[in-house]
């Protein structure tokens, strides 16, 4: 049998419960269950998913996690932990960032943006943001003619192989953990909005300015924007890059 065996997963991602649903299939005995966030009505109204998905707030509701689970794992939770509960139960965060930089929101933005690596990380979850001791991680790459979406779907892919690779050293509590030897940085939401809103009147060089446009392009989401100078209306912006064939 495992060290821990009810399990609760937390999520907000519909890539990844699938992924998780596909590998806890391989392990016997293993009780667990699926929540998101209240929110997050479209997720759990989705019929494809193949496990039913129950609200939760871990603001109020989290006495009744530690009570009735020994492992929560968050697959992109789009909520905070409570400190009394990562006190009380072992909690383990995938992050899609290569801890310790860009801790927090969007991770993959802010690495077009300031060089530093794109990754994923499973890590233990202490009170701090994408803080905890790394169990592991791995990095990808990102090409300069890739928007924040193309970077992201490599890197919860990257994520899936980590939990294929690791799960059973989790589930047995055999893994070994490494501590970062700097802080890093973080990035909150606050952050990210300040980067959509575009000021046309902003100095760029041609890289920064697509970099910023690159980075806030992601799928059908309207990110960059700016304000029509005369209606005051806003005008949604993103970019398209296709790499060409090299001439000989």
């Amino acid at each position: 049998m495992y060290h821990y065996k009810n399990i609760l997963i937390i999520s907000d991602n519909f890539f990844l419960i699938n992924g998780f649903c596909s590998l806890a299939k391989k392990y016997e005995g293993l009780h667990v269950d699926y929540n998101c966030s209240a929110v997050n009505t479209s997720l759990r109204n989705n019929t494809s998913l193949p496990v039913k998905l129950t609200a939760i707030t871990l603001k109020q509701d989290w006495p009744q996690v530690i009570a009735k689970y020994d492992l929560v794992i968050s697959l992109h939770c789009k909520q905070l932990f409570p400190a009394e509960m990562v006190k009380a139960v072992k909690c383990i965060n995938v992050h899609p960032g290569y801890n310790p930089y860009n801790r927090g929101w969007f991770p993959q933005v802010f690495s077009i943006l300031n060089g530093l690596p794109f990754g994923a990380t499973i890590h233990e979850i202490d009170e701090q943001l994408d803080h905890g001791a790394i169990i592991a991680q791995k990095k990808v790459t990102g090409e300069l003619w890739e928007t924040s979406i193309d970077v992201y779907n490599k890197i919860v892919h990257a994520e899936i192989e980590l939990l294929d690779a690791y799960l059973p050293a989790i589930l047995n509590n055999t893994y070994q953990t490494i501590t970062p030897e700097v802080e890093g940085n973080v990035n909150l939401k606050k952050d990210f909005n300040a980067l959509c809103q575009l000021d046309l009147n902003e100095e760029l060089t041609m890289g920064k300015a697509i970099d910023r446009l690159r980075a806030l392009t992601h799928g059908e989401y309207k990110n960059a924007w700016f304000t029509h100078p005369e209606t005051g209306e806003k005008i949604y912006v993103s970019l398209n890059l296709e790499k060409g064939k090299n001439k000989n």
